[in-house]
């Protein structure tokens, strides 16, 4: 810094990448059917690692479906890449094919902006579409063992730029303007020993709570999508600063940084809910916006539940 270089003071470490990145790794000696034979292994042990995560049935001869549960057919996205809108399409059309009404795409990643629009889609051709988040928890055995992994449902942030003259130039901020979540959770209104019990249920939040005489009475706890939001930042520039790795020359040579065509979070700007559940801004600060040159700012939304979603606004000129 001194010194006027470039410097980083940080490394982000994605935790579950690395796992994942296993599953990937081939022994680069394998040639021919060799490594097509161990390329097959691996990627249907990860497979079988994501299903039985998700408590569902394997299914043999299922094209691109892996398996099966309650029901419902189960796809589980590639290991290496986000789910595209062609993958949900194409997911959609082989349910129409086998006569399905519903189905579930499991993913570490899902591409940008492709939820609600392409379960809205899936919706008019009679097939209900589920888009779920893989945590990184499936490399956990013991969680794995007690079924204590929660796939939660992708949501989709609803933002706005705003701008606005001051003095000789422009301003701009971001307006938080919606927040859908579609979470569900099988469970019934047997309470046993407790008194009280939230779960998830048609995309709203729900305390059953037990009388003394037993009987079950409901409460809905999230009347809008504000109920939802537990806190959300804003990035006013968010391709200024790209995300690089660093990669280690052959045999202990000079170690070199390349962009890996992501982009950094910024934390400029927050807003968070209150112990009391109140004091959440649904406006972001201004700030000012330089002429010339594109500009993006990106939303992070954390919901109650602790999963993040973000969205890329671009700022108009």
């Amino acid at each position: 810094q001194k010194s006027g270089k470039s410097y980083r003071a940080f490394e982000i470490l994605n935790l579950g990448k690395y796992e994942r990145q296993h599953y990937l790794g081939l022994n680069m000696n394998l040639r021919g059917e060799a490594r097509e034979s161990e390329l097959r292994k691996r990627e249907g042990e990860y497979v079988e690692k994501i299903l039985r995560a998700y408590r569902a049935q394997s299914l043999e001869g299922g094209g691109i479906f892996h398996g099966a549960k309650d029901g419902r057919l189960v796809a589980i996205g590639p290991i290496n890449l986000p789910v595209s809108r062609s993958f949900a399409e194409l997911a959609v059309a082989e349910c129409e094919k086998r006569g399905a009404a519903q189905v579930d795409i499991l993913a570490f990643e899902f591409e940008m902006g492709i939820s609600p629009q392409v379960q809205d889609e899936a919706k008019k051709r009679g097939v209900a579409l589920a888009l779920k988040q893989i945590p990184r928890d499936v490399f956990d055995k013991r969680a794995v063992e007690r079924g204590d992994v929660k796939f939660y449902d992708v949501a989709h942030v609803d933002a706005e730029v705003e701008t606005r003259k001051s003095g000789s130039g422009m301003q701009f901020r971001v307006r938080l303007t919606g927040f859908s979540a579609f979470y569900n959770q099988d469970a019934g209104e047997d309470l046993g020993r407790a008194k009280s019990r939230v779960i998830m249920e048609d995309g709203q939040v729900i305390r059953l709570e037990a009388d003394k005489s037993g009987e079950v009475r409901r409460k809905v706890l999230t009347k809008s999508w504000q109920d939802w939001v537990d806190y959300w930042s804003v990035d006013f520039d968010y391709e200024s600063r790209p995300a690089i790795v660093r990669i280690q020359g052959d045999e202990g040579g000079e170690v070199r940084e390349e962009p890996t065509g992501d982009y950094i979070f910024e934390n400029e700007w927050q807003s968070f809910r209150a112990r009391s559940g109140g004091g959440m801004e649904w406006e972001s600060e201004w700030r000012d916006l330089p002429s010339g040159g594109e500009r993006k700012a990106a939303v992070k939304v954390v919901d109650i539940f602790g999963n993040d979603t973000m969205k890329i606004l671009e700022v108009p000129r």
